[in-house]
């Protein structure tokens, strides 16, 4: 009978569970910085409790959302440009939030990777607490996997999961005739969509993430990596100032896929590029890339990353409200009769 021992432990198959427990003991103060009324603990619980009664709501409908941010993650983890991916994960979730009229409540993440970086786990998370703190959703909760042979050398993954509510009756969209005003709000680059394309087209180009951009002062990477654009305040104001009765969050499918989303049966959309102007990095990839205009209006925003249906009696309130919050808004069109989005004139 042999008395071989192997005295093998947790850190010896690749996992550090004091690295884990060092990284919730740096991301506490940044979740408790989101604190908003309705949380009801911090973390380090099995579960995150919140008090929807506390938070103001009598009669809330719930509604949730997840998502990603696709394969800008991978520009992100090679240029080690992380401290903006956070933000992008949030966003990405709670501007779908809106989009049903709901006000973003809470927000979980997921980390998972081959092997915990501790600093770069604190800069990703940090960009969540900021998305977080921008949208008055308080991070409440998450897990950090640790996974040896799941994921290569530096590599991570990101996942996010939103919570919101919205008063019974009041949920988007409601409302929406012909007639109705399309107002656009302006990205802030190209989001969190489109990034294997984006990508092919860097690559086609010979361009790597440190070098200059062809479009911007600093290099590719930063100015690719310009994180998604936070809509949740302004949109919401719009909501309860009263007359919008959809939005769309303009992500994977562009204008043309996203805005029937929230039109009704039989119900269509005109649309008229000339009213705005591509921004750099959309002429740069069209021109580098040789895209066609249609296959640039369902792959990318185009420069339009939230659309509002308002009624035509409150267009002109709403589009200085949204101004005066600081957004830039572009009168698109309108809402027809018909099915898809119909475009008129060429992008410039």
């Amino acid at each position: 009978m042999s008395d071989r021992k192997n005295g093998l432990s947790y850190a010896d198959a690749g996992v550090d569970i004091a690295a884990g427990n060092a990284l919730v003991d740096r991301i506490k103060p940044l979740a408790a910085a989101t604190a908003r009324p309705g949380v009801m603990d911090g973390l380090g619980g099995f579960g995150a409790l919140f008090d929807l009664k506390a938070a103001g709501y009598d009669d809330p409908i719930l509604v949730g959302a997840t998502d990603g941010v696709g394969t800008k993650l991978r520009i992100a983890i090679d240029s080690g440009q992380l401290d903006g991916i956070g933000i992008d994960l949030v966003a990405m979730c709670v501007n779908d939030l809106v989009c049903q009229g709901a006000e973003p409540l809470f927000f979980l993440d997921y980390f998972a990777t081959g092997k915990l970086d501790i600093a770069e786990g604190t800069r990703v998370v940090a960009g969540i607490a900021e998305g977080c703190r921008r949208s008055n959703c308080a991070l409440i909760g998450g897990e950090t996997a640790e996974m040896p042979g799941m994921y290569g050398a530096g590599d991570f993954d990101l996942a996010g999961f939103a919570v919101g509510a919205v008063d019974r009756g009041a949920m988007l969209p409601a409302g929406v005739a012909e007639g109705d005003i399309l107002l656009g709000l302006a990205a802030d680059g190209v989001h969190s969509n489109g990034y294997s394309l984006v990508r092919r087209v860097a690559e086609t180009a010979g361009l790597g993430w440190d070098d200059p951009a062809p479009f911007a002062a600093g290099s590719l990477g930063a100015a690719l990596l310009a994180p998604t654009r936070l809509y949740v305040r302004p949109a919401l104001a719009a909501i309860r100032a009263g007359g919008v009765h959809a939005l769309a969050h303009i992500t994977g499918g562009g204008l043309t896929e996203n805005l029937p989303r929230v039109l009704p049966t039989g119900l269509g959309a005109i649309i008229e590029l000339t009213g705005w102007h591509l921004p750099p990095v959309m002429g740069w990839l069209q021109q580098a890339g040789g895209i066609a205009a249609p296959e640039m209006l369902r792959t990318f925003n185009c420069g339009i990353g939230m659309v509002l249906a308002a009624a035509p009696d409150r267009a002109d309130t709403l589009t200085a409200l949204l101004a005066d919050a600081g957004e830039t808004v572009i009168a698109l069109g309108q809402v027809t009769r018909g099915e898809g989005v119909a475009f008129t004139g060429s992008l410039r």
